[in-house]
């Protein structure tokens, strides 16, 4: 058989987990005359569905052994796979071996196994198929002779080009890929739970790092239009993210749509009481709590209307139409994310077909996921900084003690800069923004920029709370804050000038809070 030539299988074999499809594309596989073998509970629905099947105990002469763990493994199953046409005819005459061209095989359902609630380990390693890696394997290192598939999404297609021709070279190429990379991500998945189950020493960071993403979608370009770009999701998307979202409007989301987008989502998570966040080059750009949706997107906005324009705005709370009609009637939005959605809200969004419309579940992140970058020859990974304080955390340094409503403004603030990239400085009063500044190589300029902005809102200029992701260095920052009308200041502390530092803000009668906790975001 030639690269090029077609392939009319003469025999299958099929044993599947997943039966989707099944009995339609078998039942055409053998109105083509196609001699069908099968195992265990794949052999039973065949026959039920009076579709004609031998099974391979009979086709091996050897039988089923130790309740199923041992059936495919045999000569006659791999050395009919395995053979290559041209070649090997000899071999098999002399052992009886008849050729198999066709595998159709998808695996026990391990992940399904141990995503149960209290699944023992015995169970999970029960679940793990050893015959049918081996035959996907074998099938698909000669798909120059053998056409193998794993998902029955593709038997329309293989089973439309066995009606017509045959199955092309191409196809094989294709369907052999498909086989290994279904393979290999079965034994990452096994690798992983084995060595979470095992592997003590290094729990939280194994040696071998295996991960497995699904490509979701092609995006039109990447940050910019001659850079490609994709979505991939994870195997296991959990608690609040985009790739567990609902689009229910709008264009297909962008590469920057989806980071500045899980910027936003990551934001308003922060904060259990109704909350709104505006982000824009993933910086939040506006924040604020308030009795309702509506109330906490108009404070939110009011801090920088400028840079809110073409931004991504996120909700933990469901969205009204009130809510709806006075975003549109307000600025032009990019995405817009809640966890549910009014009818009315709804029909109000459609007036704008163009804003992508997302419905986001609202129960959490995974504890289990890693925050991971990419750095040229290998990945950077940590916890995703989930790090928070009470107020009977807080460590006042200052002579003035702050008031009752001062600390419910600093630790707002403290948790809206979390979320800005630093050096990040946040101006907050009456839990909203005021002014934000963000990826500063200078902290003073971060406080500068944010106080400016402020300003140009006309926001309030006196008794204002600020929070800096990380400790002053000098004291300059400080008198910079007093400046600025700041009466309050929640930071980490921890330089060596910490005491200069808190002396500026006595001299100017600054409350000023430790949180032993720094929140850098690069």
């Amino acid at each position: 058989m030639s690269h090029t030539s077609l392939l009319r299988p003469q025999r299958a074999l099929i044993s599947v987990s997943d039966k989707s499809g099944l009995l339609d594309f078998a039942r055409r596989l053998s109105a083509l005359n196609i001699e069908l073998l099968s195992t265990g509970g794949t052999a039973a629905a065949l026959r039920e569905a009076g579709i004609a099947v031998k099974d391979v105990a009979e086709h091996t002469g050897f039988p089923e052994i130790m309740g199923g763990r041992v059936k495919t493994l045999h000569p006659k199953i791999h050395g009919g796979i395995l053979a290559r046409r041209g070649t090997d005819e000899a071999v098999m005459a002399e052992n009886g071996i008849g050729a198999i061209d066709l595998v159709v095989v998808n695996l026990y359902p391990f992940r399904q196994t141990i995503k149960k609630e209290g699944v023992s380990l015995e169970e999970a390693v029960e679940n793990i198929d050893i015959g049918g890696p081996s035959m996907l394997r074998s099938a698909a290192k000669n798909h120059r002779d053998v056409a193998v598939v794993v998902n029955p999404g593709d038997y329309p297609a293989v089973i439309a080009a066995i009606e017509n021709q045959g199955i092309s070279q191409e196809m094989r190429n294709q369907l052999a890929v498909k086989a290994f990379t279904h393979t290999a991500d079965y034994d990452r998945a096994i690798a992983v739970y084995l060595s979470n189950q095992y592997d003590s020493e290094n729990d939280d960071f194994p040696e071998q790092l295996s991960l497995h993403f699904q490509r979701s979608e092609i995006l039109r370009y990447g940050e910019n239009p001659h850079q490609r770009a994709a979505f991939y999701k994870s195997n296991r998307p959990s608690g609040n993210s985009l790739a567990g979202a609902k689009q229910l409007q709008g264009k297909q989301l962008s590469y920057n749509n989806y980071a500045d987008s899980d910027a936003a989502l990551r934001a308003v998570l922060n904060f259990a009481d109704c909350a709104c966040v505006i982000v824009k080059h993933a910086n939040p750009c506006g924040v604020a709590q308030g009795i309702n949706p509506q109330e906490a997107y108009e404070r939110a906005y009011r801090t920088d209307p400028t840079s809110a324009f073409g931004g991504i705005i996120a909700f933990n709370r469901a969205i009204d139409a009130n809510t709806a009609k006075e975003i549109i009637s307000r600025q032009f939005v990019e995405v817009i994310l809640a966890p549910v959605y009014s009818p009315e809200a709804l029909e109000v969004f459609a007036q704008k077909p163009n804003i992508r419309v997302l419905e986001i579940k609202n129960d959490g992140h995974s504890t289990q996921e890693w925050q991971i970058q990419s750095i040229q020859g290998g990945i950077l990974v940590q916890d995703w900084d989930r790090g928070t304080i009470a107020q009977s955390d807080i460590n006042i340094v200052s002579e003035r003690e702050p008031s009752h409503s001062e600390i419910s403004d600093l630790l707002f603030a403290w948790r809206v800069v979390r979320a800005v990239k630093s050096n990040a400085i946040v101006l907050a009063k009456d839990l909203a923004t005021v002014g934000i500044g963000a990826g500063q190589t200078s902290r003073v300029y971060s406080a500068k920029i944010a106080a400016m902005k402020a300003a140009d809102e006309g926001l309030s200029q006196s008794e204002l709370v600020l929070a800096s992701d990380a400790f002053f260095p000098f004291r300059d920052g400080v008198d910079a804050a007093a400046a600025g009308g700041v009466s309050a200041i929640i930071q980490p502390g921890g330089s060596m000038r910490d005491q200069e530092v808190i002396d500026a803000a006595n001299e100017h009668g600054i409350a000023m809070i430790f949180t032993g906790m720094r929140h850098f975001r690069h």
